[in-house]
C-alpha cells in the first residue's frame, strides 16, 4: 500500500510525492525548459503507481505570487476566541507590524464583541490576540497544506503572554517559529 498525495510548490508546477519522493526530487531540481520534457516522463511513472486521479491545474507564475499576497485575517474579520479569558468573539481592528492582514501566528488588535459575564475581559475592550487558526488554506514546507474550519485567536497581553490558562482545539506547529511557545504548551492538540 503506497500513500500518495498531490501538492503545489511555489514555482508553479504540479508535483506528485510518494513515500520514496523520487519524482519530487526529479522535477524540483530540473531547470525550466527541461521540466516540460520530464513532466510527461514523471506522469507516466506516477500513473503506474497512483490509484486515484487528482487533477490540479498548473498555475501561471504571476498567479502564484498573487495568491501569496492574499492574507488570512483582514480588518473587520470576526474571530472565535479559543481560550478561557472570558471573550467569546472578537473583531479584528488592525494587524500589527504594518501589514494589511494577519497570517497564522501574527498578532492583531481586536475589539471584544461578545464576552462571558464573569470573564477577565469585558465586551467593548480593545485587546491583543494571536491568530491560531485560519480557514484559508496554507502550504507547509513539506508540501502538505493545512486548513481549519474557523478563524480563531488567543487573547494575549502587550508582552505576548496569553491571558487565559487553557487553549481549546488544535493549533498549528508554525506558532513555534513565531515564538509563541506558551500558547503551544497550553494547547490541547498541536496540528
Amino acid at each position: 500500500m503506497s500513500a500518495s498525495f498531490t501538492s503545489k510548490w511555489s514555482i508553479g508546477m504540479e508535483v506528485h510525492c510518494f513515500r520514496a519522493g523520487t519524482s519530487c526530487a526529479i522535477l524540483h531540481k530540473v531547470p525550466g525548459q527541461s521540466r516540460s520534457l520530464l513532466g510527461s516522463l514523471s506522469n507516466n511513472l506516477l500513473g503506474a503507481v497512483k490509484t486515484t486521479h487528482e487533477v490540479i491545474p498548473r498555475l501561471h507564475y504571476n498567479s502564484i505570487f498573487s495568491q501569496q499576497q492574499r492574507t488570512f485575517i483582514q480588518m473587520r474579520t470576526n474571530l472565535k476566541v479559543v481560550d478561557n479569558s472570558g471573550a467569546k468573539r472578537v473583531m479584528c481592528i488592525q494587524a500589527l507590524k504594518g501589514r494589511r492582514g494577519a497570517r497564522l501566528g501574527d498578532t492583531i488588535i481586536a475589539s471584544v464583541k461578545e464576552a462571558q459575564p464573569r470573564g477577565k475581559v469585558k465586551k467593548g475592550e480593545v485587546v491583543y490576540g494571536v491568530v491560531v487558526r485560519a480557514a484559508m488554506q496554507r502550504g507547509r514546507c513539506d508540501g502538505s497544506e493545512i486548513k481549519f474550519d474557523d478563524n480563531a485567536v488567543v487573547i494575549v497581553n502587550k508582552q505576548g503572554e496569553p491571558i487565559g490558562t487553557r487553549v481549546f482545539g488544535p493549533v498549528p506547529h508554525e506558532l513555534r517559529k513565531k515564538k509563541h511557545l506558551k500558547i503551544l504548551t497550553l494547547a490541547e492538540h498541536i496540528a
